[in-house]
C-alpha cells in the first residue's frame, strides 16, 4: 500500500471518528449530562445509517482527494456544500421514519454545527501533521524535461502528498533548478543520493542510451532506495498518463487486455441492466422534453451523428437536440456555444440531453464509462497531431469518463485534447469495477453541481 492510500484511509477513519465524537458531544450538550447507555444506543444506530450516506457524499464530492484536501477556498466550499446536502438527507430520513423514537429536529441542528466545527479542525490538524510532523519522502529525478518540471511544480503546491524533491540529475542542468540541488556528473549520483538521504529515484531519462548511467544507478541498489518509472509516478500524482514520456513499449507492458475478459463481461452486464432501468424510468419524460424542444426550435427532437466506437467501428450516437442545425456550422460544440438553445442549455448542464445514449449502450455501441465518443473525421485529423490518439479506441466510448469528472473544462485545442487523452489512457490502463464505481459517483456529483459541460 503506497503512502497516498494510507493517508486517504487515515482521512476516512478520522472522518468516521469525528462523526461519532460529534454525536456524543451533541448528546452531552443537548441534555447537559454525559450520555447514558440508553440515550447513546437510541441514537447510535439511526445516526450510523445516515453516517454511511455522509461518507458517500464526502467521497463523491472529492473530499478524500489529497490534491484537494488542503483547506483552501475550493475545499471549504465543497465541504460546506457536502455537509448541507448530507444534512438535508438526514432530515428527510428522520422525518420519514417517525418510529425511530427520537426527536431529531433540535438534535440534528446542534449536531450539524458541532460536526462542522470538529470536521474543519480535524482536517486542519491532518494537514498540519503532514506539513509539520509526518516525514516527507526525499525523491530524486534522473533526467529533466518539461513534464518533470510540471510535476515538480505540482508537488511544491501540494505538500500534503508527502514528497520533497531533493535532487535532480541531468547533464543539461545548472547546479540548482528552482532551488533544488542538481548534479550533472554521473559519477556523483551515488554520493549525492547518500548525502541527500534519497528514498525514491524517479527514472525520467532513458537508461537504454547510457551504459554509464545504468551502472551508476545499479550501484545504488545496496542503498535500499526505491526505483520508479516516471510515467507510473506521474500517473499516481496526476491521474493522467504522460503522453510525451511513453512509447509503443508502454502499451505492450501496461495494457493486459486478455486479463480484462471477466471485467468486460461484468461491465457489459451492468451496462445493460442500468441502461434498461434508466430507459424505463425516464421514458415517460421523453415526450415532455420533446415538446419543449419543439416549442423553442422546430427542428428534429433527436440529434444523431456518426461517431467512432471500439476498434474504429462507426455508429450513430443519439442525443436530445440542444443546438440549432449545424448544417452551416459543422464545428464541434464549444463551452457557452452561441448555437445552444435555452432549453438545450438546461439539458446540457443537467446532462439530460445524453439520456437517449442509453439506447446506444443497450445496442452495445457504447458503455457508461469510457472515453468521450468522437467524430471519425476529427479522429483522423487528431491522429496526425496527437501521439497515440487512436489508442483511445481500444475500449468502447462512454457516456461519462475520467476526463468528464476531472473538474476541468477542456476545449477542442491541441493542448486540451492532449490532456483529455492522458485521462483516457489512464482509464484504459487502470479500468476496474472500483474505478468505474468511483467515476459514476463523481458523475452524479458533477450533475448535481451542474459543473459539467
Amino acid at each position: 500500500m503506497n503512502n497516498n492510500k494510507k493517508k486517504k484511509i487515515i482521512l476516512l477513519l478520522g472522518d468516521i471518528l469525528i462523526l461519532y465524537i460529534s454525536l456524543y458531544t451533541m448528546l452531552g450538550l443537548r441534555y447537559l449530562d454525559l450520555p447514558g447507555l440508553d440515550s447513546w444506543s437510541g441514537h447510535f444506530w439511526p445516526f450510523s445509517i445516515i453516517f454511511i450516506a455522509w461518507i458517500i457524499i464526502f467521497y463523491i464530492s472529492d473530499l478524500y482527494n489529497l490534491h484537494l484536501a488542503i483547506n483552501n477556498e475550493k475545499f471549504i466550499q465543497k465541504s460546506l456544500k457536502s455537509i448541507f446536502i448530507a444534512s438535508l438527507l438526514s432530515a428527510v430520513f428522520f422525518y420519514l421514519n417517525p418510529k425511530i423514537g427520537i426527536a431529531p429536529k433540535t438534535n440534528l441542528i446542534i449536531y450539524i454545527v458541532i460536526f462542522t466545527i470538529f470536521f474543519f479542525l480535524w482536517r486542519r490538524l491532518f494537514n498540519w501533521s503532514l506539513n509539520s510532523y509526518l516525514p516527507k519522502l526525499n525523491i530524486a529525478f534522473i533526467g529533466y524535461n518539461n513534464q518533470v518540471k510540471e510535476l515538480i511544480e505540482s508537488l511544491k503546491q501540494k505538500p500534503q502528498l508527502g514528497f520533497k524533491v531533493a535532487l535532480i540529475a541531468s547533464r543539461h542542468t545548472n547546479e540548482k533548478i528552482n532551488n533544488i540541488p542538481a548534479v550533472r556528473s554521473i559519477s556523483k549520483i551515488k554520493s549525492t543520493i547518500i548525502d541527500k538521504d534519497i528514498n525514491t529515484i524517479i527514472l525520467a531519462a532513458s537508461l537504454h542510451q547510457s551504459k554509464e548511467l545504468r551502472s551508476a544507478l545499479f550501484s545504488c541498489l545496496p542503498l535500499k532506495v526505491n526505483f520508479q518509472n516516471f510515467s507510473n509516478f506521474y500517473e499516481m500524482i496526476t491521474g493522467r498518463v504522460p503522453i510525451e514520456a511513453i512509447s509503443e513499449t508502454w502499451f505492450l507492458e501496461n495494457l493486459s487486455e486478455g486479463s480484462k475478459r471477466t471485467y468486460d463481461f461484468i461491465k457489459r452486464t451492468y451496462d445493460l441492466i442500468l441502461a434498461i432501468f434508466i430507459l424505463i424510468v425516464t421514458a415517460v419524460f421523453w415526450p415532455l422534453v420533446g415538446l419543449l424542444l419543439k416549442i423553442e426550435n422546430k427542428e428534429a427532437v433527436f440529434f444523431t451523428q456518426t461517431r467512432a466506437g471500439k476498434d474504429g467501428k462507426n455508429f450513430q450516437i443519439l442525443k436530445f437536440r440542444t443546438q440549432i442545425s449545424l448544417t452551416n456550422n459543422p464545428e464541434p460544440a464549444k463551452h457557452n456555444d452561441s448555437r445552444t438553445t435555452k432549453v438545450g442549455n438546461f439539458l446540457r448542464k443537467s446532462r439530460i440531453d445524453e439520456i437517449p445514449q442509453v439506447i446506444n449502450i443497450i445496442l452495445g455501441d457504447m458503455s457508461f464509462i469510457g472515453p468521450r465518443p468522437e467524430r471519425p473525421e476529427i479522429i483522423k485529423k487528431l491522429e496526425q497531431e496527437v501521439p497515440f490518439y487512436n489508442e483511445r479506441l481500444l475500449v468502447k466510448p462512454g457516456l461519462t469518463g475520467s476526463d468528464q469528472v476531472s473538474g476541468e473544462y477542456h476545449s477542442p485545442s491541441r493542448v486540451d485534447t492532449l490532456k483529455k487523452l492522458q485521462y483516457d489512457l489512464f482509464y484504459i490502463k487502470n479500468r476496474s469495477l472500483y474505478l468505474d464505481t468511483s467515476i459514476i459517483l463523481k458523475t452524479i456529483a458533477t450533475v448535481f453541481s451542474r459543473a459539467g459541460v
